[in-house]
């Protein structure tokens, strides 16, 4: 069926409204402020096949999997034996998931008894299990990191609301109401996905909707081989380092090939460092979406859905049995610190033949920090994500004190803390000084946040890097600053390791420090009026 210009643009741009509809939905009827404050979710929209075809523009690194994680559920369960009532489940890293706390819920779409496409929500939950309340950053293996549920097809009506599915995750979890509300929400996104195809399929006929379903996914393909086109054939390599595994000072190394050949590329990361027995490792669906994100963002404009068609013009490859394609049972809770470092490369490595694209390195760390309490029979867990600076590049300074570019939450109000919790205190969240890099175009400035502890027994976990190997600058320009954690106790400051956790006390005061991002350029010729606009503004010294 051939589908004239105006309606295309009409239902695709429909189908895109209902994909961003429900990542609202998500995050509004949330009850965690991981997703309801800091939006740590995503959502999107799927064709018959599993391929996604439209998203909500929240989370870039839950994004990139969906589709692969919905295939291999495919493939488990066909399109043609799935019912209106049934749905499927996974947060299985080793079966195209993230890390345990992502919990994917993916629903059929129906219209007049035929199935047209899924809806797809992923949340990170707020604890899901395992050896410690949020996170632990000495797990050795993934049964210890929670709760694992592998690609299994379930009834909305028979086995969530009080059912089996969900009495086994109430059973499992130390906050369930959180826990189960955040799904909830999940299933209430989906459904508005559902809502919106559905009138799509009454006004224009469900044939009609599916042929644009396909051609959006077309586009995006067409349209990011073309942005490939433009560079120059070639390989071109880069490098980063994880500072450590948790357990050594022996830095982790991440080493991409990339090869442009017309108007597709091939990433190849042989030679990044055998998996870990901490929890750094990168299940391959989180290596594919860190590479395709990063490459994106390189060479094409926002205006490109980033749907499966992009996905059909990029080839990556990682050893299996390395940090980026670990064997199971390998722990991948932290999973984004080498994602971060697969970012990084992949910029350095097109930063020769893309200049005026590609920015100097960020902070670029996923430093996860969690409280938690137990009292009596139950929990109380607050867990929160930083980023920091991000990188100067040729048109202009780095972002100041934000999250990491393929995170992208947004931060959880002192407000909201002190309604939901009584066991500490945010005491100063500030812009930091002389954080970035210098450079013609300096990198963003780093951010810190300081917590005092109001109570007894308060356990406190975190997990993060940049602390021993600086974010680097780019053509001439300045690194920016490492990272730190301090614990004040009784008037003696101490810096902790960045994977790791302690039990702290009354009176306690923790200091998480985020850095800046690393020029671009030499700092020589930066404008003399932005320099003394920094002093004005408290953001550099005069010196």
């Amino acid at each position: 069926m051939t589908v004239n210009p105006f309606d295309n643009a009409i239902i695709s741009q429909s189908i895109l409204a209902a994909a961003r509809e429900m990542g609202i939905k998500l995050i509004r009827s949330a009850y965690s402020t991981i997703l309801r404050e800091a939006s740590d979710g995503s959502a999107a929209i799927a064709d018959v096949n599993g391929d996604v075809i439209a998203q909500a523009e929240l989370i870039p690194i839950q994004l990139g999997p969906i589709g692969m994680t919905l295939k291999q559920c495919l493939q488990r369960f066909p399109a043609e034996t799935i019912g209106p009532d049934d749905f499927m489940i996974t947060n299985d890293p080793y079966s195209g998931g993230q890390h345990l706390p992502d919990v994917y819920i993916f629903c059929p779409i129906f219209f007049r008894g035929r199935l047209v496409g899924f809806s797809a929500s992923v949340a990170h939950q707020i604890d899901f299990g395992g050896g410690a309340p949020g996170l632990d950053p000495g797990a050795t293996d993934i049964y210890q990191e929670g709760l694992r549920l592998p690609l299994t097809r379930w009834s909305v009506s028979r086995d969530w609301n009080g059912g089996p599915l969900e009495q086994l995750v109430r059973a499992n979890i130390r906050v369930p109401d959180l826990t189960i509300g955040d799904m909830n929400a999940m299933f209430a996104a989906n459904a508005i996905a559902a809502a919106r195809i559905a009138q799509l399929c009454e006004k224009y006929g469900d044939t009609m909707v599916t042929d644009v379903m396909a051609e959006m996914a077309n586009y995006s393909e067409r349209r990011f081989r073309a942005a490939i086109a433009q560079l120059p054939d070639g390989v071109y390599y880069g490098e980063d380092v994880i500072d450590d595994d948790g357990t050594s000072d022996e830095p982790l190394h991440i080493k991409v090939k990339v090869a442009v050949s017309g108007d597709g590329v091939d990433i190849d990361f042989a030679g990044s460092s055998p998996q870990v027995r901490r929890n750094l490792n990168s299940p391959f669906s989180c290596t594919v979406s860190a590479a395709v994100t990063c490459v994106k963002s390189i060479l094409t404009s926002p205006d490109i859905p980033f749907n499966d068609g992009i996905l059909r013009a990029i080839r990556i490859s990682a050893p299996y049995g390395s940090i980026l394609n670990p064997a199971p049972p390998s722990p991948v809770r932290a999973r984004l610190e080498a994602n971060y470092r697969i970012y990084n490369a992949i910029m350095r490595a097109l930063s020769s033949v893309a200049p005026e694209k590609v920015i100097a390195t960020g902070f670029d760390t996923l430093t996860a920090a969690c409280f938690s309490l137990q009292r009596g029979e139950g929990y109380s867990v607050y867990l929160e994500i930083f980023g920091g600076g991000y990188g100067g590049s040729l048109h202009g300074d780095g972002c100041d004190a934000v999250d990491s570019p393929l995170s992208n939450c947004a931060n959880t109000p002192a407000e909201a803390l002190d309604m939901e919790y009584d066991f500490f205190r945010l005491e100063r969240y500030a812009l930091e000084a002389d954080s970035f890099g210098q450079g013609k175009h300096r990198g963003g400035a780093g951010f810190s946040r300081e917590y005092s502890v109001l109570k007894d027994g308060v356990v406190f976990a975190i997990y993060a890097d940049r602390y021993r190997y600086a974010p680097q600058g780019l053509f001439g320009g300045e690194e920016g600053q490492r990272g730190y954690c301090e614990l004040t106790r009784n008037g003696v400051t101490e810096r902790l390791a960045s994977k790791s956790m302690v039990t702290l006390n009354r009176g306690d005061r923790v200091k998480v420090f985020m850095g800046g991002g690393g020029g671009y350029g030499d700092p020589a010729e930066r404008d003399p009026a932005l320099i003394e606009a920094d002093i004005a503004n408290g953001m550099a010294s005069a010196q």
